[in-house]
């Protein structure tokens, strides 16, 4: 299936859940928020959320500065 990560196409298995994707990635410990389709998912449910076909899925990490 395809999906679009932070605007690049992307090939992935199906039933992958957001945190497989995120691990395969070598994003999970940097990734603070994700919204898949411009809906927030919360962090305490990316092991169960499974991703489909044509999600739109943006990464965020914050950066803090002065």
């Amino acid at each position: 299936m395809n999906i679009v990560v932070n605007g690049q196409m992307r090939e992935c298995k199906q039933n992958v859940t957001l945190m497989d994707l995120l691990k395969e990635l070598s994003l999970d410990a940097k990734v603070m928020a994700a919204a898949v389709n411009m809906n927030i998912v919360k962090q305490d449910s990316w092991n169960s959320y499974i991703l489909k076909d044509g999600d739109i899925l943006e990464l965020l990490d914050f950066v803090g500065g002065g």
